[in-house]
């Protein structure tokens, strides 16, 4: 059997899932690259996804922690969808990706690893970026570590969030 090191995958492993609210967490220290918060805004945040699909695996999420798509403010869901187009033109700008998939998992058994936070997936894609080991090993590689790409991306949000290139 062949290993890959994913060294930040044993933070996820040993975390204490249920007691902490890693949105909320964000939304008390601001952003940072330990956090991995890209842009706070009024009532909504982007955030990188710790343990991405692919490179450039964004979310976007109330500040409010809510669990329900229902239960979110006009602003709140106004905003998440501005935010959502915000996303995927920075990633175009900075990754080159081919698609996207963008979703929300409601519950558990959706696929919600964090049921109590409500959040919008957005994954970049690129053409080939499904092979073999998804398929025979269960296990996806990421090319590059999240503070390089968090580096990259946080430029490009400051940019355009503060009136920069559109």
């Amino acid at each position: 059997m062949k290993q890959i090191w994913a060294p930040w995958r044993i933070e996820y492993i040993l975390s204490d899932k249920e007691e902490v609210c890693f949105i909320c967490k964000a939304v008390q220290e601001g952003e940072s690259p330990q956090n991995l918060m890209l842009h706070r805004g009024k009532s909504c945040l982007v955030i990188m996804n710790r343990y991405p699909y692919n490179p450039g695996h964004l979310m976007v999420a109330p500040v409010r922690h809510i669990g329900s798509l229902e239960g979110m403010s006009q602003d709140e869901s106004c905003e998440m969808m501005e935010l959502a187009k915000v996303c995927v033109k920075v990633l175009k700008e900075e990754m080159n990706p081919d698609g996207f998939n963008l979703g929300i998992n409601l519950g558990r058994v959706a696929g919600a690893g964090l049921e109590t936070h409500l959040h919008l997936h957005i994954v970049p894609r690129w053409n080939g970026d499904t092979n073999f080991m998804p398929v025979l090993a269960d296990v996806k590689v990421i090319p590059e570590h999240l503070t390089s790409t968090y580096e990259k991306l946080r430029k490009r949000f400051a940019n355009r969030l503060s009136g920069g290139k559109e």
